[in-house]
C-alpha cells in the first residue's frame, strides 16, 4: 500500500469517527431536551464554514515550508 492510498484511507477514516461522534452529540442532546433535531439554514451556513476554515488551516500547515 503507497502513502497515497493509506492518507485517503486515514483521513477518510478520521472523517466518519468525527460525523459519528458529532451526531452522537446531536442525538444526546435531542433525547435530553426531549426534541427533534433540527437543522436550519443558518445552522447548515455555520457548520459548512467551520469545516472550511478547519480544511483551510490543514492546507496551511502542510504549505508551510
Amino acid at each position: 500500500m503507497n502513502w497515497k492510498t493509506k492518507t485517503l484511507l486515514i483521513g477518510t477514516s478520521i472523517g466518519a469517527v468525527t460525523g459519528l461522534v458529532a451526531s452522537l452529540i446531536i442525538l444526546q442532546r435531542a433525547e435530553k431536551n426531549e426534541t427533534v433535531p433540527r437543522l436550519s439554514a443558518g445552522d447548515g451556513v455555520k457548520v459548512g464554514m467551520g469545516v472550511l476554515g478547519v480544511l483551510k488551516m490543514l492546507a496551511d500547515l502542510i504549505a508551510r515550508p
